[in-house]
């Protein structure tokens, strides 16, 4: 179907309904006391408004299936092979158009609804008032005010609300239902749309704005965190997938230094020291794997696995440098995400952590990363730790030094941001400008801070007393 044939049959349309409505308002005005001739012209009258409520639904549903439905679902639609799925799917390529026509229909539909509607309820409401006494103006004026009321009640609950709220609980069945007639009626209105489009884009160009509507463009990662929320508080989403999405999520915004041991925690083999003594150390501390180092981290030589240990008798001589492994490195501001690639690559699942300065700050094993995505995992040979954070019965905090600081304003609703410290140890040095002792304290913006204790001239355990409470419970989590 060519554009000059839907220009002509829209043109023929349109005359053809002026003049049915020139021959109606004639017989109308005629018709006072006309009978049975003038009740049934008003009755067909009554008949097209509610043909015009029933398209005003029709355009409504259309309007808002193909808005809420989402391109994966017409995708799967058409592998499907479902009846009129090609036809949604062309609609759904031709948005801007489809929800013009859908407007145009609307808006179309509402007008000749009041054109036809309240005339002829309130011309048959007339004898019916009459007969009951009512006469003189007042018959004309409750006659139209009964009329008006029922026609909007029809036009707001068959012609806009029950379409709507069915398109938006059932797009796809709403879209299948509504594609073959819907793209009928594209190809009739399509002159009119062309122009309604063209002034429609005149005028947004004149705002500043261009470009495509961009219904069913991808979502961003907030809109996706507000739907894994939603779709967790009406039940689709248990509370375990739910912090498991939100965890991965957050995974590639997380750096390395943020899940590093630091380099005072961690344990290293000197080679320096007699090898039975190195076998207690591990005993007693029971890791997988140590930094082979000489005298300190400054001079790492690589990192011994124990499995490589086992058989070897623990009064030899033996010298671990012989079964050490070549040591990685990653930077500090490396995304967890890439380390954990990185040791994909390298099968080593220990790596050191860089400053800028080229200077060993930490140790990151997979046991590190992982824990980021899954939650604290302890294996046998953990000792169960102390909670980073701690609520007291009286509604105070102990929280450890080495605890984050995004951890400590999540769960206390505080705002401790600094630049230049990731730890609540470190920030609470950088405010005190200097070394912390047991007893300082700092006056936070809705929380004042005692440090309790302190170990290697760090703050080791901090006391948060709050000026307002938490906005949440906090549970326990394990430090790293």
């Amino acid at each position: 179907m060519n554009t000059a044939v839907i220009v002509s049959f829209a043109q023929d349309l349109g005359l053809t309904a002026i003049g049915l409505l020139e021959v109606a308002a004639a017989d109308a005005g005629d018709a006072h006391g006309g009978g049975e001739s003038n009740a049934g012209f008003y009755i067909m009258m009554l008949s097209i408004a509610m043909l015009l409520v029933v398209l005003n639904g029709f355009f409504v549903a259309a309007e808002f299936a193909l808005v809420k439905v989402r391109p994966s679902q017409i995708n799967k639609m058409v592998s499907d092979k479902r009846l009129f799925a090609k036809s949604c799917k062309w609609l759904f390529d031709r948005m801007d158009h489809s929800l013009s026509a859908c407007q145009l229909g609307i808006t179309m539909a509402s007008l000749g609804l009041g054109y036809v509607g309240e005339p002829a309820f309130a011309a048959l409401l007339e004898p019916v008032l009459g007969m009951v006494g009512i006469t003189g103006t007042a018959v004309h004026i409750i006659a139209f005010l009964i009329a008006f009321s029922i026609i909007t009640a029809l036009h707001l609950v068959v012609g806009e609300q029950a379409p709507k709220i069915f398109a938006i609980r059932e797009p796809v069945k709403m879209l299948l239902w509504c594609a073959a007639p819907m793209r009928f009626f594209y190809y009739i209105l399509f002159p009119f749309m062309w122009v309604l489009n063209w002034v429609t884009n005149l005028v947004l160009a004149k705002l500043g704005i261009t470009g495509e509507t961009g219904h069913g463009a991808p979502h961003n990662e907030d809109e996706i965190r507000a739907m894994l929320s939603e779709s967790h508080t009406h039940g689709f989403l248990s509370r375990a997938e739910h912090r498991l999405m939100n965890a991965v999520m957050k995974f590639d915004d997380m750096l390395c230094r943020l899940v590093m041991v630091p380099r005072v925690e961690v344990q290293a083999m000197d080679v320096n020291m007699p090898f039975p003594e190195l076998m207690a150390m591990a005993k007693k501390t029971r890791h997988t794997r140590y930094p082979v180092v000489d005298s300190s981290l400054d001079t790492l030589l690589g990192v011994v696995h124990m499995k490589d240990l086992l058989g070897v008798s623990e009064d030899s001589n033996f010298d671990i440098r012989t079964v050490m492994r070549e040591p990685t490195k990653v930077p500090e501001s490396m995304p967890i995400s890439q380390v954990l690639r990185h040791f994909q690559s390298t099968h080593q699942l220990l790596t050191f952590v860089i400053d800028e300065y080229g200077s060993i700050i930490g140790i990151v094993t997979l046991e590190n990363v992982l824990e980021k995505i899954i939650g604290p995992v302890d294996d046998e040979f953990d000792v169960a730790e102390e909670p980073s954070i701690l609520k007291q019965p009286n509604g105070q905090f102990v929280v450890l030094g080495n605890t984050h600081i995004i951890e400590v304003e999540t769960a206390l609703g505080l705002n401790l941001d600094d630049d230049d410290a990731d730890t609540v140890a470190g920030v609470l040095m950088t405010r005190l400008a200097k070394i912390p002792e047991a007893g300082d304290k700092f006056e936070f913006e809705g929380a004042t801070a005692h440090v309790l204790s302190v170990s290697n001239d760090r703050a080791e355990k901090i006391r948060f007393v709050l000026a307002d409470p938490p906005p949440k419970e906090v549970g326990p989590e394990k430090k790293h």
